[in-house]
Parts: C-alpha cells; structure tokens; sequence
C-alpha cells in the first residue's frame, strides 16, 4: 500500500484498508484499519515505534467511530429551557460568528479566546493558530498541552536550543547499558515501549525507575528510587555531585561543548548524598549505584516524563536531570542521551506550530521581529497587525469571564472541566463566560456546558500528519468520510472565518499542510522538506528537514547543539519545596497519575465497554498502615479533601504506595474528579500546574462536605 490505503474485494463484500496510527498517545502505533460491510476492525502493523504492538486501547480504538454517543448535528443551548437542542449547521455558524463580532464589539479584539488540544493533528494545531492570530486576532491561544510537555519544553530549550521529546529513535532505548526513567511510567501509559525496555535488560542493561509509587513500570526495574513526591531535583542534583566527586564527569565533552558548568558545580558541591536522603528518603547507597551505573556505561539514556514535570519547579527539575546528562557527556554521544516522553497523540507536533501562546508555526518566538515577518508574508497580513504573546493555559483559563479576561471561548480537542487543575473553579470560569464553544465528537463534561455544540471527524475519517515523540512526522490517513451531519475542524474554522469576513486557511488538509510548511521553513522545527509523498515513501520523517532532497535527522546534537555558539547551556538549579506542604490540617501528600485502560479524561476511553470492565471506576490508593489509621477498609468509599476542593472514589490498599502519600487517576468526572482537589500553583517560566503534589487530607466518605 504505497499510498497506505486499498480497496479491495473478498468474498464478494466490499473491503477497504488503510494503513494509519492510533488515535491516543505519543507513541503513535502502527496500525491498519480494514472495514467490511461498514464495520471497522483493527489490525497490527509493522512500524518502528511498536513493531506490531498495541495496547488495549489502540485495539478498541475503532469502536468509537459508531458509537450511539457520537454526536452528529449541531446542538444549540435553547434559552426558554437551558437545554442543548439539535440545529443546523448555518443557524449554529450564524450564531457563533454573531456572538463573536458581539464580544469584540463591546470588550475588544482579546474578548475571545482559542483553547486547542495535544491530539490535534499538525494541520489542525496550525489552522488554529492562524484562525487566532489572523481571524480573530487575539493574542489569547494556547492549549492543553500546557499541562503535559511544557516543563521538559522549556528546559530543553535553554539547554539545547531546541525541544524535541527524543532527539533520537526509540530503539536507541533497547540498546542502552544503563536507562533512568524519572517520573515516567510507559507500562501504563504506552505499554508497546516496554518492548524496548524488555530488549535493554535482555541485553544486560540496567533499569532505574525514581517514583514515589511502585508502578507496574518500577516493578520491572533493577533499581527503584522511591522518593518523596516533589523532591526529584534533590535526587538529581545528589546525583550529579556524587558523579563529579566520584569521577564520572566527563571533562573534553564539558569543555569543549557546554558553558555554564562552573556555577552548576557550585550548586551541587551542597547537595551530599546525605543531604538528599533526608530530604526525599532515597538512600545513599541507591542513589551511589545509580550514579555508578550511568557513569561507568557506555551507552546510558536518562527520560524524564509527567512526574517530574508537572510542578511548580518542573522546569528546574528537568533541568537537574539534563545537567546531570551534559557532565556525563550523554547527549549527542551514540546511543546515549537526554529526552522526555511526550505524553498526547500530537504533543510534540501540537506545540511546534502555533497552539501555544507564545510561539508562531515552526517553533519561533511571537515576539521576535524577523519571526513574525516570516509568517505574516506567509499569511499575507503586515507583520505589525499579529497580536502578541498571550498568556498561559491556566492563567487563561481562569481568567475567562472575569472584567479583564476573555468573555467567549473557542475549545478544539480539549476536556478543561476534567483536566484543569482546580478544576471546580476552571468549570466556573466556563459558565461565566458570554459565549461557549466546543467541537468534539462526544458530549464531554466541557461540551455539556457550551452555548453551542459542533460535532467533528473523529482521526479515521480525516487526512493529516501527527508528530510522535521521536519527531517523526506521520500520516494519519482517513479510512472513511465522516457521517452524514459532520464536519472536520478544519471545515469549521474556514467557514467561521468566512463568516467573520476575515482571512483563513482552507478545508482541505493538504493544503494547509502545504502552508505549515513554508511557515515553519527556517524556524527550529522546520517542515519545509517534509511533503506527504515523502512521508508516505517512508516510515514518517524527522524534522528538522528544510529541504526535500535532503536528509531529515533522527538524531540530533552529534555536532552541536542549536544554539548561537552551538554549546549547550547547564543552569544551576537548585531544590526548592513545593508550592504547599503538609500541615495538621491536611497531613498527606496527594499525587495524580494514569491507568493502563483509560487515557487522559477519559471522554473517549470511558466509553469503550472493554476499558470500562477494566477500569470502570476511579480509586483512591493509600498504604494499608494509613487507611488502618484512619479506619478505612478496602473498597469502601473515601473522601479527599484540600484547600481547593473534594472528591469521592472507593479506596484501594497498596502496601507499595509511601504512608504519608496517597495517588488517584485523573480519568474521571464529576464527583470522582482528582483534579477538584489539586493545585493551581504553576511554574514560573513554563506555566506548568503542580498536578503532582498537593496537601489533602483522608476520611471515610459521608454527606456532601461532612467528613466522618
């Protein structure tokens, strides 16, 4: 299937086929979808990321293309009754343009605001952008990939000049002597890396998990450092002492490609072994022998993922582990190196192109003069009619509806009510705003509170490129048309800009792909070689690729980094508490995670009967030594409480879980949600919420706001 699709015939019944990827996470699995007298089915394929694995969920992935809660005409909020009626696409278009011209009327240009999804595809993350940028022309963007990617994003940036997940193939990680995941759980969250991670030990290498929990990931680990939630930059500034005092720094690669090594030196020379052990409970001895093991090996990768990143400090906390990286002289050096496991289907892709609030396609700055040039003679508007740089996910978000925020919102491939941190609050922020809304192809708990409705092709009935966590492009090809009653994002944000009279991209995804590339041409990630034929002829390429007939790079920084002197930057960092700490209020530590069978909030997974029997409901883990304190039994419900918020979910008792912390999957809605309780504080330079640590407080559950 050179063009990745076939029709066919097989006993008489029509047959089509089409080569893709999984709709869910980074990883981006191989597959092939074949459909037969109208019923899709899923098949493996060979592909490099997962060699013809998939999880469960990219197994039942098609049963949502027919499923009974598919949303299939526009729904319009009816103001006698408050209800969400069917409507027609013209009176449903009429009345957003309507509203909009209306909000920038009375509260101006900035009134309206664009709110995108990691799971967009390159040419819908970049439609969006534009649509922002030159139809509406606000500065108010960004997306919910702020909550996942932003921390490691930033630090790698500073680093390295340049931010892509990994800067080399996957299959690197099977051939590592020594691997350190920090804060990364792939058996659950990408179960088809764990094949690499399975190849590496085969071939004697050693895994090290640090976790605050035994996950089913740090269950397969030779070493698990089990750290206290939100010290990890402890652990890695002991770490990187213990390597320079133990030798294992490596001196011409710090000298002759890095700067800044001097202060950082400085920094760590307090960071003792014991010093660190007392403060996030990982003893000397582990943290000795996993120093020995990523200094002595030959081939040695440290990953980092959300559990490091998602704090208020997840910028410098990224930052130890990659200084820890650069004075082992890992990144660049074959089969070594430094990276981060995006989360979201189009995390890495999603963020390269426009979505965030302060970048324009390509990954350049919006506030850099030449940067903006470049793209306003691509959008054929004067540079000085861009607006500029917006502000964070969050700080957007609760920002909406108050006297100097947005009044009206646009949200594409987002669930904010579940996924927000304070979440309660970001549902108010929603339900004071002017205008509401949504396209989705699911009434998702976000949906249900929108003025208006559209329903949107879901990732088999649509063209495009995705961008997995390597930095290889892919296509993601449409089996089939989407039903009757259905548009594509992209058909929506031509026609509103149509409406608003305004310039926009077309419906076509190729098109705009085409745009997207001479957009990103010259930028850090550049597309301009990149075309859809080429990425048919081959399994996906790798950007940075600025011309067609020349070669893409699976693997970056081999001669320098992309800085202006081609060295990368150490940054002295040092620990810091986290934004809340324990009190006799509220004595235990609260930290959110995954589970295997149902992916982020869940509006998609949830409804997929098998995950359901497999995960039907939200839990709260704790140690069998404190639910005994508290006189909670096994299953019985409970209720966690912080400053911000509660929520209720049945305990589960785990002897591997810390006594002083309890975890719960941030999957669900409405009473189970995790996120009503955890906090808004952010980083400071990345705008990452502190999802993974908060103060709350235990109790058997009773009445609403009555603990007992």
């Amino acid at each position: 299937m050179t063009d990745g699709a076939r029709t066919a015939t097989r006993t008489g019944h029509p047959l089509r086929e089409v080569a893709t990827h999984c709709p869910y996470c980074a990883l981006q699995c191989g597959m092939v979808l074949r459909e037969e007298d109208g019923r899709v089915s899923v098949l493996p394929r060979q592909f490099p990321t997962n060699r013809g694995g998939l999880c469960q969920k990219g197994w039942t992935s098609a049963e949502l293309l027919a499923h009974p809660d598919r949303l299939t005409t526009p729904l319009l909020r009816d103001p006698a009754s408050g209800e969400l009626r069917p409507a027609s696409w013209d009176d449903a278009l009429a009345y957003i343009a309507a509203g909009i011209r209306d909000v920038q009327r009375r509260h101006g240009r900035d009134a309206v605001a664009v709110f995108g999804g990691g799971g967009l595809t390159n040419e819908k993350a970049y439609a969006l952008g534009r649509f922002a940028r030159v139809t509406l022309r606000t500065r108010h963007i960004d997306y919910n990939g702020r909550f996942c990617m932003s921390s490691a994003a930033a630090a790698g940036m500073r680093a390295f000049g340049v931010d892509r997940g990994l800067p080399f193939p996957l299959s690197d990680l099977g051939q590592a002597d020594t691997l350190l995941l920090v804060g990364a759980n792939p058996a659950e969250t990408m179960p088809p890396l764990v094949r690499w991670l399975t190849e590496q030990r085969q071939r004697g290498g050693k895994l090290i998990v640090v976790d605050p929990r035994v996950t089913a990931t740090a269950r397969q680990a030779d070493l698990h450092l089990q750290p206290l939630p939100g010290t990890d930059l402890a652990v890695a500034n002991a770490l990187l002492h213990i390597a320079l005092t133990e030798g294992y720094a490596d001196g011409d690669y710090i000298a002759t490609r890095t700067t800044g090594f001097t202060d950082v030196r400085r920094t760590v020379a307090g960071w003792w072994p014991a010093r660190a052990e007392a403060l996030s409970g990982v003893p000397v001895a582990d943290l000795e022998e996993t120093a020995r093991a990523l200094g002595t090996a030959e081939r040695a990768i440290v990953l980092t993922a959300r559990g490091a990143e998602q704090h208020a400090k997840g910028v410098d906390t990224v930052t130890g582990f990659v200084n820890l990286a650069l004075a082992l002289g890992l990144p660049g050096r074959p089969g070594s190196g430094y990276g981060c496991l995006t989360g979201q289907g189009n995390g890495q892709g999603g963020r390269e192109h426009g979505q965030k609030a302060d970048q324009l396609p390509g990954y350049r700055k919006i506030d850099d003069p030449e940067a903006r040039a470049h793209v306003a003679r691509v959008w054929g508007v004067p540079a000085d009619e861009l607006p500029g740089p917006g502000v964070p996910a969050y700080q957007l978000l609760d920002s909406l509806g108050t006297p100097a925020g947005p009044r009206a919102l646009l949200v594409f491939g987002s669930n904010p009510v579940v996924s927000a941190p304070r979440a309660a609050r970001i549902e108010g922020r929603l339900r004071d705003l002017d205008l509401l809304v949504v396209a989705d192809f699911l009434l998702s708990e976000t949906a249900a509170l929108a003025d208006v409705v559209l329903p949107t092709a879901q990732w088999a009935e649509e063209d495009g490129t995705m961008t997995n966590l390597e930095g290889r492009v892919l296509r993601r090809r449409a089996l089939r048309p989407p039903p009757n009653g259905v548009r594509t994002d992209l058909a929506i944000l031509a026609d509103l800009a149509t409406r608003l009279a305004a310039p926009g991209t077309t419906a076509d995804p190729s098109a705009v792909f085409a745009e997207l590339r001479r957009a990103s041409a010259g930028g850090i990630a550049d597309y301009a070689g990149i075309s859809w034929a080429r990425i048919d002829a081959a399994d996906g390429v790798f950007w940075p690729c600025p011309r067609e007939d020349g070669p893409d790079a699976p693997r970056l920084f081999a001669d320098g980094f992309a800085t202006p002197d081609g060295r990368a930057r150490f940054h002295p960092v040092e620990h810091r508490p986290a934004a809340e700490e324990v009190c006799a209020e509220y004595p235990l530590y609260f930290t959110t995670g995954r589970v295997l069978a149902q992916y982020q909030s869940g509006t998609q997974t949830r409804r997929v009967a098998a995950l359901r029997q497999a995960a039907p409901t939200a839990f709260v883990e704790l140690h069998p030594d404190l639910a005994d304190r508290l006189g909670i039994a096994d299953g019985e419900p409970v209720r966690v409480s912080s400053r911000r918020g509660e929520f209720q979910a049945p305990a589960r008792l785990s002897p591997t879980i810390r006594p002083d912390t309890v975890f719960a999957p941030f999957h669900w809605g409405g009473t189970a949600r995790a996120n009503s309780v955890t906090n808004d504080a952010v980083d400071p330079i990345s705008g990452m919420p502190e999802f993974k640590i908060c103060a709350v407080r235990v109790a058997k559950a009773g009445p609403p706001g009555v603990d007992r």
